[in-house]
This record gives C-alpha cells, sequence and structure tokens, in this order.
C-alpha cells in the first residue's frame, strides 16, 4: 500500500464533476471525474481502484494530474496506439515532389522516396490514405 493520496474539492467542483456524469463526453472522462470525486468524499485509493478494475497506480495518476491540472486533466491523459510518424511538412514535400518533376509517381514510389529522402517509412496504403484523407494531391499525376 502506498502513501495515502487526498484531493479536496469546492462545492463548485464537485457540482461540475458531478454534471459530467449526464454530459455528453467520453466515457474515460466520465471515470476519472467519478474517481476524482470519490476520492474526495473519503474512498481509499484501493478502494476506487477495485471499484473500476483499474490498477491503484492508474487511479493515483488521475488523481495527480487532478492536482496538477484540475478539470483539464480529465482529458488530457496520454492515449494508446501508434503515434503519426509523417508530418505536414512531409507531405508538402510530397507534393512539390509531384509538382516540380516531370514524372508520375504510384504510392509504392513515393514511399521509398519519402523513406530516402526524409527517414520516415510508410507503407504505401497508409500514404495512399494520408494522402486522400487530408485532401492533399492524390499519389500520382495523370500524364499531361
Amino acid at each position: 500500500m502506498g502513501a495515502r493520496i487526498r484531493v479536496f474539492l469546492t462545492c463548485e467542483q464537485d457540482k461540475t464533476l458531478f454534471k459530467l456524469r449526464s454530459a455528453d463526453v467520453p466515457q474515460k472522462v466520465k471515470d476519472r471525474a467519478e474517481v476524482v470525486r470519490l476520492n474526495a468524499h473519503g474512498w481509499y485509493v484501493e478502494k476506487i481502484a477495485a471499484h473500476f478494475n483499474w490498477t491503484s497506480q492508474t487511479v493515483r495518476e488521475v488523481l495527480h494530474k487532478w492536482q496538477k491540472l484540475g478539470l483539464e486533466s480529465l482529458w488530457k491523459l496520454p492515449g494508446r496506439g501508434g503515434k503519426p510518424k509523417c508530418k505536414e511538412s512531409d507531405i508538402v514535400f510530397l507534393e512539390e515532389c509531384l509538382k516540380k518533376e516531370p514524372r508520375t509517381y504510384n504510392s509504392v514510389q513515393l514511399a521509398q522516396k519519402l523513406e530516402s529522402d526524409r527517414s520516415i517509412k510508410l507503407s504505401p496504403d497508409r500514404l495512399r490514405r494520408v494522402l486522400k484523407k487530408g485532401g492533399h494531391m492524390e499519389a500520382s499525376q495523370e500524364e499531361s
């Protein structure tokens, strides 16, 4: 069992967190708000963790972030999953290549160019989706 952590809420903060239960926000935000409220109402970290079927460490992270950032912390926990590998500047680079160079590229060739010139490794399928999603120029130019 770690050191006890306890948050204290003003009446206004408690009301705001309570209202989040029925608000149109992600379930994670509602759960984090409830964790903070339960702790403020005297629940220990271990009891909250058991209630939510979380680890004690997860509950502690939520409470520490609340103490540091307040209401903003409910949305600010980092997400899982892969982070974007390419930046807008990389896409602009590819678009410039498509405009300047007289040849046409397919998505495989664009992916190879991105890897050789920018050291960014994207699959041709992923690159094609990124280009289409951003409303950017198609991956290959039509011949004039």
